[in-house]
């Protein structure tokens, strides 16, 4: 039987595509969509040309450096992990030690000058190139499991979710551990300890929220927002208005009403929600397809990696898709009241410079273990 991903293969070799243009492509026209979307959901605002620009910044700036990245062969970014997993958590401790920023309760961002810098986006891409490293060269542990041997591996993780919760960011914390647990499922994790991982997950998850009140108070306000509508329950209420007045086919682009200073935080993460107003159902479906199909795509790359024996490529690529797929289901199922409010971006879509940037970041080592596995089935030699 002749599978899909056989077909690609044969057009690689045939046609000497270097690289996956198709999903390039489909970067690119999100890309364009967002900064559409962002300049209608900020139209209100006198400086709705200012958010614009930057996000227009933020972009080009992200496509430098992941043009830039996507020179280096995954063999360097292997090597370059400890340091860039160092970082990374250097970053988290700064962020607690030096935020200026103190929003709505939470100490998420460092200034530099005109622009802010998150450093959880930077540590998600980290512990995806860390634990794919790991992985790739000691798999073999995680059926041993003996705590001598995985305790220290396993302490970067743990205090990395440590320092995101004294942010605090509760959002961020469970996608770092879901594309965690992914990566240790992927890399053949034994089912009865991975069952074991995911219980204890969800009783420390529900934990932490037992003990933040406001944490309890989304969860209260996504169970009934109807409840207090001008309260707990506004955000999501207004956000549910603004999909069910979208209909099948939306009211059409700009006519949105919620954007006008009725929903907050309608250009960031609550931006599908005026997505859903203007162009209805269909355009919701469509964006959830596009979501999909790169979820898709980052495990179609990383299984052709995998079948190449190119492990941490094929690790890091199917990192890739879990961080995709699951922060872009949590901002949905927030934005459709399916999931209580997290305050998470959606991906390649809401306004924000650091999301942007690690995102792009990402889809360019993911175009790059695309073109090495090319370079491979070509006959040259890539180093794992």
């Amino acid at each position: 039987m002749i599978t899909e991903s056989k077909i690609l293969d044969r057009k690689i070799l045939k046609d000497g595509w270097k690289y996956d243009q198709s999903l390039l492509w489909m970067v690119i026209l999100m890309s364009a969509f967002s900064l559409l979307m962002i300049y209608s959901a900020t139209i209100s605002y006198d400086s709705h040309w200012g958010f614009l620009k930057k996000q227009a910044m933020f972009l080009a700036g992200g496509s430098i450096i992941g043009l830039v990245a996507a020179r280096f062969p995954m063999a360097l970014w292997k090597k370059w992990t400890p340091f860039i997993l160092l970082f990374s958590l250097l970053m988290l401790i700064a962020v607690l030690l030096f935020a200026v920023k103190d929003i709505k309760g939470a100490r998420r961002w460092l200034s530099f000058g005109a622009f802010n810098v998150q450093p959880t986006e930077m540590f998600k891409l980290a512990i995806i190139l860390y634990l794919s490293s790991f992985f790739a060269r000691r798999a073999e542990l995680l059926t041993q499991l003996k705590l001598s041997k995985v305790a220290w591996p396993a302490l970067p993780v743990g205090a990395g979710l440590g320092l995101i919760m004294l942010q605090p960011d509760f959002g961020s914390f469970v996608v770092v551990s879901v594309v965690a647990v992914g990566l240790l499922f992927l890399a053949g994790l034994p089912w009865k300890w991975f069952f074991a991982i995911i219980c204890f997950g969800l009783v420390t998850m529900a934990g932490l929220i037992v003990m933040a009140p406001y944490r309890m108070a989304r969860v209260a306000a996504f169970m009934d927002p109807w409840e207090d509508p001008m309260g707990k329950g506004y955000q999501l209420t207004h956000s549910l208005m603004a999909i069910a007045r979208g209909e099948w086919f939306g009211v059409g682009l700009g006519a949105s009403l919620e954007k006008r200073f009725y929903l907050p935080e309608a250009h960031t993460d609550f931006i599908l929600a005026i997505v859903g107003e203007e162009f209805g159902f269909f355009g919701l479906s469509m964006l959830v397809f596009c979501y999909g199909w790169l979820v898709w795509r980052a495990f179609s790359i990383g299984k052709q990696a995998l079948d190449l024996e190119l492990s941490f490529n094929a690790y890091v690529a199917k990192g890739i898709g879990i961080w995709i797929g699951i922060q872009s289901f949590f901002n949905i199922g927030v934005n459709i009241g399916m999931l209580p409010t997290k305050g998470l971006t959606l991906p390649l879509m809401s306004y924000g410079g650091s999301s942007l940037v690690m995102m792009l970041l990402a889809v360019a080592l993911l175009l790059r273990v695309d073109y090495e596995n090319r370079l491979k089935m070509r006959g040259y030699k890539v180093q794992d």
